[in-house]
């Protein structure tokens, strides 16, 4: 557009074009940067869950919940081991007293998404 003459009738016309296709580039730009995330914290969660016989940690996915032309909703999630995943994140009572420990490893995998997922749509939209 830079060094185009446009007619005055015609300035709103191209001034919403122009926003059209901005709004259209930032929302596949953001819905990358969402897959993007969301298959980092099923990395994280992988690395640093514990490791008896591995079942557990390849257990973990990446599915679209929810998608239209401008937003996409991600969620990670363990496939037949979800009720194991709250019992590791956060300790459970043992049989004959006592508590195991916490091993967390999703929250802190959550939060290295929640920060990369801030700096890719900030990096994407900027260079946009």
């Amino acid at each position: 557009m830079a060094g185009t003459t446009i007619p005055i009738d015609k300035i709103a016309d191209t001034i919403s074009e122009m926003l059209t296709d901005y709004a259209d580039m930032a929302s596949d730009e953001m819905k990358k940067a969402v897959k993007d995330a969301g298959n980092t914290v099923k990395k994280a969660i992988g690395e640093g869950a514990p490791v008896k016989t591995g079942k557990y940690a390849k257990s973990w996915s990446v599915k679209n919940t929810k998608e239209n032309a401008h937003a996409l909703e991600v969620t990670v999630y363990s496939r037949n081991r979800y009720q194991l995943a709250h019992l590791l994140e956060h300790g459970h009572a043992k049989r004959n007293g006592g508590r195991t420990r916490a091993i967390p490893h999703i929250a802190p995998a959550e939060q290295q998404g929640i920060e990369q997922l801030e700096r890719e749509i900030t990096r994407r939209l900027q260079n946009g």
